[in-house]
């Protein structure tokens, strides 16, 4: 082999080379200025960039368009599709797993896996404890569509993930989760968004999917969600936590108020998730459900166990197909269950509000309801509730006035009465009818008393169903009471009392005392009227000693957890009526004049009515069958 010398001319060739290449780089280098040109240029670039990438930020966060998709090889698509079937090609798209858009009321976050909404918080509201009221919140929502395929499966949409995108329709924002078999074949939610607005206009639509769904199964909407708790007595928030729902046109019912219940219903055009003064509902837009299936679960077993949820509610409604696609336009409202706010939608939800039913509704909606707004917008709201409570209780004095006046007859007609009482001891039928005669004359029949006292009911019962259900008064302060729609408590108790509670509150103290004193009085002035009892018949004037001390302690105990607004219209109310009942007594009703009119009707002839002379027969008769059957005994 030869030998590799070092070739010398080799040497000198590279030297040359390198000397040209020094001298090139010499003659090329660039000056000062140069230099700091490209030093300037350079901090520009840097700064472009900078600027560029925020901007690309800012888009990805507003948009949130996820097309690209997962590189797998021919194994696991493979491996994919076998899994899958149809639905296979969603597996494969990648993108982020929530998305999260806000508007003036709402912000709002959507889950990839599912398509539906994981988290939904009122910007506007605040609970008990100053922490923002979240509707949906840590997986209570569950919103799902069962479908079948051609090739015998059945999926679940809250196992697959959605394709998310946000763009913009004039001022609305439009969210739409598609669940994609292929890029032009989907299943989309679409959400759209309006400005300060509370419904979102919510359509479930399928595209090239008549050939994918297996329309000889049925396609079904399940939706779970579990009430949050937001109030302090989570036991006074779970008696006005409710499914509601509106079906037959303008038939609205309601699922248990306490315990579980099931029912299956039809023709439903609204159906309201309702956590007391916060609502979920779930709107027919286009028409109304054919069929549903709903379910409510109490949640509160112990009520001293400081719960997290107070009810969950399910309902399956079976969706149809058309032409093999599905297409339904429905609304989603999350919001206050406020009946101003409700009754904008012109759908009747506003009906969801339990208001009481017949007559007792019809007072709230027709009086109360606008007589409280009218005075709230001018006063503060305890205040409003004073005026309020001054105003009903002018309008029913007249009751007052004739219940007293028929208390104040029979204490005249007293001695008259017990006369005839004695004078006819032995035989008390012929005392009935005896008293029922001088009754009639005198124009004092008890039930003359009993009759308007009546009319009072409906309104008590109204103001019982309005102030726990007026969302104007929540978290609405007056006195020591820091949530007029809450319990006004000035003590917080080591322990739990049953029926009563681990807290004090003052106004339910207030009313009580109230409600004492106002009986007390009533109480006295009907014991001075009446007579001893009668032989079988229970004696009343004891009853109604119980009474005295039953009543205000039924209001201290069942009015202790209840919201203070409506124990101040009952403390305010009694103190009216004690107030009214001595201006009548001292000052509008004479006696003397009451028993010349007595004596004056006395001397009338008395034209009795049917009913009076049915009584009359009737006791006539059973005094003939008395006689006859102690001629009989005699005999014997």
């Amino acid at each position: 082999m030869e030998e590799k010398k070092l070739d010398v001319k080799s040497i000198i060739g590279f030297i040359l080379i390198f000397g040209i290449l020094v001298f090139m780089m010499y003659q090329n280098a660039p000056t000062p200025e140069e230099i700091e040109a490209q030093k300037k240029a350079e901090q520009e670039q840097v700064e472009a960039e900078k600027k560029n990438s925020k901007q690309n930020e800012a888009v990805v966060t507003t948009s949130k368009d996820y097309s690209s998709t997962q590189v797998l090889d021919s194994t696991q698509r493979a491996a994919l599709q076998n899994k899958l079937g149809a639905i296979s090609y969603a597996s494969t798209l990648a993108g982020s797993e929530y998305t999260t858009v806000e508007t003036d009321v709402f912000s709002l976050k959507f889950k990839r896996k599912g398509g539906h909404l994981a988290e939904v918080k009122l910007k506007k509201f605040v609970d008990y404890d100053s922490v923002p009221v979240y509707l949906v919140k840590d997986d209570n929502s569950d919103f799902n569509i069962t479908f079948s395929t051609t090739d015998s499966r059945t999926h679940n949409t809250k196992d697959h993930p959605f394709q998310p995108s946000v763009t913009k329709s004039g001022e609305n924002t439009v969210v739409s989760m598609k669940l994609k078999f292929s890029e032009t074949e989907f299943l989309e939610y679409r959400y759209e968004l309006k400005p300060d607005d509370y419904m979102i206009d919510f359509s479930i639509k399928s595209q090239g999917l008549s050939g994918v769904f297996n329309t000889s199964q049925p396609i079904t909407l399940d939706w779970k969600q579990k009430g949050i708790r937001h109030a302090k007595s989570i036991s006074y928030e779970n008696r006005y936590t409710r499914l509601t729902y509106m079906h037959d046109e303008d038939r609205v019912e309601k699922l248990s108020q306490m315990g579980d219940d099931l029912e299956t219903v039809e023709d439903v055009e609204w159906l309201s998730y309702r956590q007391h003064f916060f609502s979920s509902i779930l709107v027919a837009n286009d028409k109304p459900f054919s069929k549903a299936e709903l379910a409510s679960e109490n949640l509160v077993e112990d009520e001293e166990v400081d719960s997290l949820y107070t009810k969950l509610y399910t309902s399956k409604i079976p969706l149809a197909y058309n032409g093999g696609e599905v297409n339904k336009n429905l609304g989603l409202y999350y919001g206050p269950t406020d009946a101003k706010v409700l009754k904008a939608y012109d759908k009747n939800l506003q009906e969801s509000i339990p208001f009481g039913w017949g007559i007792f509704g019809w007072i709230n909606k027709a009086l109360f309801i606008p007589l409280f707004g009218w005075l709230s917008s001018m006063l503060p709201y305890g205040i409003a509730i004073i005026v309020m409570t001054v105003l009903v209780k002018l309008m029913l004095s007249f009751v007052q006035y004739k219940q007293f006046l028929s208390q104040a007859k029979m204490k005249i007609l007293k001695p008259e009465l017990e006369a005839i009482r004695e004078k006819y001891k032995d035989n008390k039928l012929k005392a009935q009818q005896e008293t029922m005669a001088l009754q009639s004359k005198a124009g004092a029949s008890p039930l003359s008393g009993c009759l308007p006292g009546l009319m009072q009911i409906p309104v008590f019962y109204a103001l019982f169903m309005f102030f726990p259900t007026a969302f104007d008064l929540r978290q609405k302060s007056f006195l020591w009471a820091d949530d007029l729609s809450s319990y006004d408590s000035i003590a917080d108790l080591p322990f739990n009392i049953p029926f009563y509670g681990d807290h004090v509150a003052l106004f339910p103290i207030l009313a009580a005392i109230a409600i004492f004193f106002y009986m007390k009085m009533t109480t006295g002035q009907q014991t001075a009227m009446q007579g001893p009892p009668q032989e079988g018949m229970p004696d009343m004037s004891k009853m109604m000693k119980y009474m005295i001390y039953f009543s205000p302690i039924l209001m201290l105990i069942f009015f202790n957890n209840y919201a203070s607004g409506l124990s101040l219209y009952y403390f305010i109310s009694n103190l009216i009526s004690i107030g009214i009942m001595l201006v009548i007594k001292n000052y509008i009703i004479d006696e003397d004049k009451v028993l010349a009119k007595i004596e004056v009707s006395k001397n009338k002839p008395k034209k009795q009515n049917k009913f009076q002379r049915k009584m009359a027969e009737m006791m006539e008769q059973a005094e003939q069958q008395k006689q006859a059957q102690q001629r009989q005994k005699r005999k014997k």
